[in-house]
């Protein structure tokens, strides 16, 4: 059964077609600069990969030159293989907690939700009907972000501003890497043999985009992003967690809107901004023994990781395990050394042999007499959407 996975940006369309339930990708790709001059389509398959430039104004072109290279490249012969498309929903609010079939209902209700991520819930929406119209057979499913976090008790949700803005507009912690937490604590469940209902862990979405959930007892109990992707740890250009009063502060201080001071947050800020060289933490790292910016600002993105640790340690009561996941979590072992070495206070202790050939592995990379353990597991939030999509499909 084919089934495509979908996850667009306000100028992007990323996709991954899997042969389920077997799990295996049969296609992936991208179309970036949708709406700009010069899109660029990448598509890899069959060992090869080819990259175009094209024409796509917006994303219906975009699903449409999608489907059509499918049968250009012979990927599927007829448009109908394609049994159900997942999409990535950044935003559900408090309306959905877990993956839906879409219908007519369900989009009224997913359009009044585009005000709490106006970045992205109006491209997921974009290209569900795009999709829907083009393929109206196959089964068309929204798999939520925010969904693993519904399970947060009201502490660690309501921020302490007047309760009624919790109840009028949804001002509340919503979280963001739902998908991603959910694929890695399973794969965790399954490495490690215990029980969901038994399990302490905290783990760590490190990539661009960064964020650190605390789950107990098998359930996400709190997260460093708030109501928006920006909060949180420090992120290559996200600045994570700021005192709300800078946000006045620097407006004034710029003579500029207090939109662009949240662009300024969103895009400038984190390890670019405090480096001033990149937002890739490996070059900056690389330049950290002659420049004191890169050395600051890798020991300021550790600093948080840390400090969220901490204090998750103390909610949960008890940790079995930590989990790095995300591009910088899978792939810089010396990143996961850092924060681990100021981890001693809770008896965390690395394989330092482990750690080094960990590179975008499965792998257990604490020492046998670590308290905690400590793993490294690759996230693959495409095949959690298409898993969602085949059992829905099939229940």
């Amino acid at each position: 059964m084919k089934i495509l996975a979908v996850n667009a940006g306000s100028s992007t369309l990323k996709w991954k077609l899997f042969n389920m339930p077997s799990a295996k990708v049969i296609a992936k790709g991208q179309i970036e600069r949708i709406g700009l001059d010069g899109a660029i389509e990448t598509t890899e398959f069959a060992e090869k990969k080819i990259t175009e430039q094209i024409q796509s104004d917006n994303h219906q072109e975009a699903v449409t030159r999608l489907l059509e290279l499918l049968r250009e490249y012979h990927i599927v012969e007829q448009l109908d293989e394609i049994k159900g498309v997942g999409h990535r929903f950044v935003n559900g609010g408090t309306v959905f907690s877990k993956s839906v079939v879409v219908n007519d209902e369900v989009l009224a209700k997913m359009e009044k939700l585009k005000v709490l991520a106006p970045l992205h819930n109006p491209a997921n929406i974009m290209a569900i009907r795009a999709f829907k119209e083009v393929l109206p057979e196959a089964l068309s499913v929204a798999v939520f972000d925010t969904g693993f976090h519904h399970t947060m008790p009201e502490e660690n949700v309501i921020y302490s501003i007047p309760y009624e803005y919790y109840k009028k507009y949804h001002v509340q912690k919503f979280g963001a890497h739902g998908i991603s937490y959910r694929f890695v604590f399973n794969r965790l469940l399954e490495l490690t043999s215990k029980k969901k209902a038994k399990t302490n862990t905290i783990l760590m979405h490190l990539g661009s985009g960064a964020s650190i959930c605390a789950v107990k007892d098998g359930r996400s109990i709190d997260t460093s992003m708030g109501f928006s992707p920006v909060s949180g740890i420090t992120m290559q250009t996200r600045s994570g967690d700021v005192d709300p009063s800078l946000l006045i502060y620097l407006e004034n201080q710029l003579g500029v809107s207090s939109t662009r001071v949240l662009d300024i947050l969103n895009k400038e800020s984190g390890i670019l901004g405090i480096s001033g060289i990149s937002p890739d933490m490996r070059e900056v790292f690389a330049q950290k023994e002659t420049n004191h910016r890169a050395d600051l600002a890798v020991k300021i993105f550790i600093n948080r990781i840390v400090k969220y640790i901490g204090s998750y340690a103390a909610e949960l009561g008890r940790v079995d395990s930590l989990v790095f996941t995300g591009g910088i979590g899978e792939n810089v072992p010396f990143i996961r050394r850092m924060v681990c070495a100021q981890l001693g206070i809770f008896g965390v202790k690395l394989n330092e042999e482990c750690n080094e050939n960990a590179i975008a592995v499965e792998q257990k990379i604490s020492s046998i007499d670590s308290a905690v353990e400590v793993w490294t597991i690759p996230t693959n939030e495409e095949l959690m959407i298409a898993e969602d999509v085949y059992n829905l499909e099939n229940n």
